[in-house]
């Protein structure tokens, strides 16, 4: 394919009137079918350059964010005493502690995606992380239940706005090579900083009110990311849709740092053109106007589907349970150091975590969903099984201070850590991908359902399991989280399509024509082709 390609002027700062014209060099170059990323043959393409990594990493500090609060209650439940008021905390109150982060969570995650459109996703982090300092600082210092709630729903709120937006801004700015490898590295984040929560509760649990550091201590890593912020670029998507074209070539080229001027040019002419469709879209209609088309049109609704299919998916097979309760569950099993057992739990999720890492890319999302939501199932099987055997004596129920059996104990914890290493290494990392789902026009409010989604389903099994565990026993809560595990595996099978290896432009074509697993195959294999064949004209 011959084209010739303008000299680009240098100054990042130019007048507006400079990126216009560059909008209308854009707008007289070939169709997007002429122009198509598979056919921009970079330098480097394959390499993450060193700008990527930082970039990323300090993004992933909103991982770390939500991996740390959602690891740091479990021990901070056990220790708070009757520091609020109680001489316990009710199982009640357990529950509405908990649940007021998801709940916050649920809304703030409602608005980020489409808050993020207008305002940008930097900007949006940074809100994120001042709500959080915020939260965190309420909960280290209140002395009631309820001012103790009102800190959780804080931080949710920020909880929330993070989770939506930081896999978003990583997508955008990662070459699609390696943008499934980018996300994992804030999923990363969030496990490893569930580790570190479960290490900051043991290490503050014999401390007098040591349960305020736990929940204090969170502040620090949001006022670093709100920082390192003012460092970060936009995504180049959005300099694109602002007609902002010297600022995303810019970023393009430290994105492809190893890559020439002209194939720079090329890749912004490829992506101006590949969204332009979407720009025009978003400038001329209004928020109601996308909501209705996301929601009526077939390509975006099924997208739409697969995204909220898989964030459910996530959350209503119990997970999260075990990093809010894990301490209170296995002390009442019988292990004299619950929240060090439950650091075993969190352990394995971070190690399985880091394998998706590795292999998210090569393996594929679909793939590794199908594969590793089977384990899932038994994991959980196994568990209930356990639980029915174990609790015979007591009449089905846990009841703590009981001696039970070591051997179901330790099954049990086998079950668990079965369970955690292939939840962490397919369903706690592919859901987040949903931003790759969805047509720029429509991605913020796309994400914003999805991760809403989330937070719903999060706010049910956190809210009910206590209540699950005393009603229909242990056993029957882990059955019923295995029989619903079950049914988000035939989710994938039947309806998630393989996104790896295509641009965020490329992944709404496959959605033409139904969930587009067949289509996804067929668009991968040519492009697989095209790439080793233009591979093969420079050799």
């Amino acid at each position: 394919m011959a084209m010739s390609i303008e000299k680009a002027p240098e100054n990042v700062n130019d007048d507006k009137g400079k990126d216009t014209q560059v909008v209308e060099n854009i707008e007289n170059v070939a169709s997007p079918q002429e122009i198509s990323e598979a056919r921009v043959v970079a330098e480097g393409v394959e390499r993450t350059t060193m700008f990527v990594w930082l970039l990323v990493s300090c993004v992933s500090i909103s991982g770390l964010l939500f991996g740390y609060d959602t690891g740091v209650i479990s021990g901070a439940l056990v220790t708070i005493g009757g520091d609020l008021g109680p001489a316990e905390l009710s199982s009640g109150q357990k529950e509405l502690i908990t649940s007021s982060t998801t709940f916050g969570a649920l809304l703030g995650g409602l608005t980020a995606g489409m808050l993020s459109d207008f305002l940008g996703r930097k900007p949006v982090l940074a809100i994120a992380d001042v709500i959080f300092i915020g939260g965190a600082i309420g909960q280290a210092v209140c002395h009631t239940v309820w001012s103790m709630i009102g800190g959780r729903f804080l931080v949710g709120i920020g909880v929330g706005i993070a989770a939506c937006v930081a896999p978003l801004y990583i997508q955008e700015l990662s070459p699609t090579r390696v943008r499934g490898r980018m996300v994992v590295v804030s999923a990363a984040a969030v496990t490893g900083a569930q580790v570190l929560a479960y290490a900051v509760d043991a290490a503050f649990a014999n401390t007098h009110r040591g349960w305020r550091w736990m929940v204090g201590l969170g502040a620090v890593p949001a006022g670093l990311q709100c920082i390192f912020l003012f460092f970060l670029p936009e995504s180049p998507r959005i300099m694109i849709k602002r007609q902002k074209i010297e600022a995303a070539r810019a970023i393009m080229a430290k994105i492809y740092s190893h890559a020439t001027p002209e194939q720079v040019d090329l890749m912004v002419k490829s992506l101006a053109e590949a969204v332009k469709q979407s720009v025009e879209i978003s400038n001329n209609t209004t928020l109601l106007q996308r909501i209705h088309l996301i929601l009526f049109n077939g390509i975006n609704r099924r997208a739409l589907i697969v995204a909220c299919g898989l964030q459910a998916f996530q959350q209503l097979c119990g997970f999260n349970t075990l990093m809010y309760y894990s301490a209170t569950l296995f002390k009442e099993i019988g292990f004299d150091q619950p929240t060090a057992v439950g650091l075993i739990v969190s352990g394995t999720n971070f190690l399985f975590t880091l394998f998706a890492l590795k292999y998210i890319d090569i393996i594929g999302r679909r793939k590794i969903m199908i594969w590793t939501a089977p384990v899932m199932v038994f994991g959980l099987v196994l568990a209930s099984v356990s639980f029915y055997f174990m609790t015979k004596k007591t009449g089905g129920n846990l009841v703590d201070g009981t001696h039970y059996s070591h051997t179901w104990s330790a099954i049990v914890l086998l079950a668990m850590i079965l369970f955690v290493a292939s939840f962490a290494t397919g369903l706690g990392n592919v859901p987040w991908q949903q931003g790759e789902l969805f047509a720029l026009e429509v991605r913020g409010i796309g994400t914003s359902l999805a991760t809403a989604t989330n937070w719903t389903s999060n706010l049910i099994i956190g809210a009910t399991y206590l209540s699950l565990m005393g009603r229909i026993t242990p056993s029957g809560a882990f059955g019923l989280y295995a029989g619903l595990s079950l049914l988000g595996w035939l989710f994938c099978v039947f309806a998630y399509p393989e996104t790896a290896g295509l641009s965020l432009e490329e992944v709404t074509l496959i959605f033409r024509d139904g969930f587009g697993i067949r289509e996804s195959e067929r668009l991968r294999k040519e492009k697989r082709a095209l790439q080793r064949g233009e591979r093969g004209e420079t050799a």
